[in-house]
């Protein structure tokens, strides 16, 4: 891959590329309220909603380890088709769910379609975030740039997904938003296969599965500091403060559960398009065009230390319950959301300034391994601390995680700095 893609069809190839994930995680997104929300009505009890979602975060690990492989194999567009086409399908099957199956039938089939829909979503993120890095200007600043307006524009689209689900589940029931959802899919997906332009690189047969593990410190050391980062945000953000919000916010009857619904996800859409916009300002807040990679790297430690603080204090003040509660809840956890970003942010671009062109899908695919993994024990966590200790346990919880970020990117600064 030369530089050649920072010319006209490089920014073609990177705008055709968002276009395609951002259709994605629109799914992605509205089909986490759908799954969650509906189950919840069902009766399902939190550590159960979290089963539902555990095989989709197993299946991202799997996925994210072999998809950087598949991709340097078999070329960057097809890994991006097979997510697109891998999510219809799981959609599609969704759709067939029937309410009077077993509970223990229905919760495993549920388990399965998602677990298709995590292999989906992180074969289309590997491959867009691995595009960013080929395609990208080389000047100052232009990196982070280009990753930050794809990451925060992404987890704006998500967010409107979350809102997405909770109105269409309120407005059309479980199986027509699926199967509507699948259909809008699958025109997208013909026509960008239509309209990609060149530039994304083909793959090469000389691609060895055993590449795969990195032999890099310092993507290692992110690579942990990212598992645990994700893991202190879906801890509570998975099942634990949704739920909460809806003992607090529904009176039990049919109407009670409607305004719960577009209240819980109006929530969960401002939270993640707010996430979004703070990754795309990320650049700016850091003065990255002018600052030496070097201190990204000590940035890292500075805003995890600051993220621990603010979970911390909540899990703190959610031991002394009061109607003051979900207000301060509401307004800490949106704090959270803008130091949680600017992390993200920063974790998005160290993994590209760490890795070579050479090596991009096979380092880009362990680092978001390593992200699912956080997502997956966060998951796991998030129903389990809910339903043993409530929303106090579910946050302690998430203060560890964040902690053991916060080490971990400790050591992250005291290693070589980025190429």
């Amino acid at each position: 891959m030369t530089r050649a893609a920072q010319k006209p069809e490089g920014l073609s190839a990177y705008i055709a590329v968002t276009a395609a994930y951002w259709a994605f995680m629109l799914t992605d997104g509205a089909l986490r309220m759908l799954v969650l929300l509906h189950f919840h009505t069902l009766g399902f009890s939190a550590f159960t909603l979290a089963w539902l979602f555990l095989l989709y975060e197993f299946m991202g690990v799997v996925t994210n380890l072999s998809a950087g492989w598949i991709a340097a194999r078999f070329g960057l567009t097809t890994t991006l088709y097979a997510g697109l086409s891998l999510q219809i399908v799981a959609l599609a099957a969704l759709s067939q769910l029937a309410p009077e199956w077993a509970v223990a039938f229905s919760v495993v089939y549920v388990m399965v379609v998602q677990g298709l829909s995590g292999i989906a979503k992180d074969l289309a993120k590997m491959s867009s975030k691995s595009a960013v890095k080929l395609l990208a200007p080389s000047g100052q600043g232009g990196l982070f740039k280009w990753v930050a307006v794809l990451t925060g524009s992404k987890n704006a689209v998500k967010g409107l997904g979350f809102l997405l689900g909770a109105a269409l589940l309120a407005l059309w029931g479980f199986t027509t938003s699926v199967v509507g959802m699948a259909a809008v899919l699958i025109v997208i997906l013909i026509a960008v296969a239509l309209f990609m332009p060149s530039g994304l690189p083909k793959g090469s047969k000389s691609a060895k599965f055993s590449q795969v593990w990195s032999k890099d410190a310092n993507i290692n050391r992110l690579s942990l500091a990212r598992m645990f980062l994700f893991g202190a945000r879906d801890v509570w953000f998975v099942v634990g403060v949704p739920v909460y919000f809806y003992g607090v916010l529904s009176d039990g009857s049919h109407e009670g559960n409607r305004a719960a619904f577009f209240m819980i996800g109006s929530f969960m859409a401002v939270w993640i398009i707010a996430y979004g916009a703070v990754q795309a300002w990320a650049p700016k807040l850091l003065r990255a065009a002018t600052r030496p990679e070097g201190e990204m790297t000590h940035a890292a430690t500075t805003w995890v230390g600051l993220l621990t603080l603010v979970i911390g204090t909540l899990a703190l003040l959610s031991l002394f319950p009061g109607p003051w509660l979900t207000p301060v809840l509401v307004a800490g956890l949106l704090v959270f959301g803008f130091v949680f970003a600017v992390n993200s942010s920063v974790h998005s671009y160290l993994i590209l300034a760490f890795t070579s062109h050479e090596r991009v899908t096979m380092d880009v695919g362990f680092y978001y391994m390593s992200n699912a993994a956080g997502r997956l024990i966060g998951t796991l966590l998030s129903g389990l601390s809910f339903q043993t200790g409530g929303l106090p346990l579910c946050l302690g919880t998430a203060a560890a995680m964040a902690g053991a970020s916060y080490l971990s990117a400790r050591r992250l600064a005291a290693g070589q700095n980025p190429a």
